[in-house]
């Protein structure tokens, strides 16, 4: 799984990217919401999600992992699929189509090209509670953690435990600030003692 792609965007439109990674060429698929983060850079980090079908293999790219993990949580729904989670990103932010699901605003998600009303009320039954719980993070950002792979990898391990990322990460951070040194092993222990 490619997870994130850092290197030059050579071209740039609101629905597509050409990202150059060291000589690789990668043409990844974007939301509005990303393209309006992105357009006035030369270079910079995507987050990716790639998805593999009988007859292409399609790579979706987000500005950050807020969006990447609400692109997630949409197209595991029954019916919605990676083009309509794109679209749906491209009408709103994240953090506005998550306040929407958990208030069960039918008629915004309505407003979306593309969704009807029964569409719309399957995704406010289905993710609701999830996103109340854990809500989708939007400050969060992978590029904060360049060249430090014992805060990344014991954040992931905590999260693949089930832990919220905002309380997994404030967790981590806690720990290190108390405690440089720890082994990824030891700063995972420590922080689930905190949680």
């Amino acid at each position: 799984m490619i997870a994130f792609l850092t290197g030059n965007f050579v071209k740039k439109t609101p629905s597509y990217i050409f990202i150059d990674v060291g000589g690789v060429g990668y043409e990844v698929q974007i939301s509005l919401n990303t393209y309006t983060h992105i357009q006035d850079m030369e270079k910079g980090t995507v987050q990716t999600h790639l998805i593999v079908r009988e007859d292409a293999h399609i790579l979706f790219g987000f500005f950050d992992l807020a969006e990447k993990e609400m692109f997630l949580q949409l197209i595991a729904i029954s019916g919605i699929g990676s083009n309509t989670a794109r679209v749906m990103l491209s009408y709103m932010r994240p953090d506005e189509l998550s306040r929407a699901i958990v208030q069960g605003n039918v008629k915004a998600l309505e407003s979306i090209k593309g969704i009807g009303k029964k569409t719309a009320e399957r995704i406010v039954v289905e993710l609701r509670d999830k996103l109340s719980k854990q809500p989708i993070d939007t400050d969060i950002n992978i590029s904060t953690w360049k060249g430090n792979t014992l805060q990344a990898d014991a954040l992931n391990a905590l999260i693949a435990l089930g832990i919220n990322r905002q309380a997994a990460d404030q967790a981590v951070q806690k720990v290190l600030a108390q405690d440089p040194g720890l082994g990824v092993e030891l700063l995972i222990k420590k922080a689930l003692q905190i949680l």
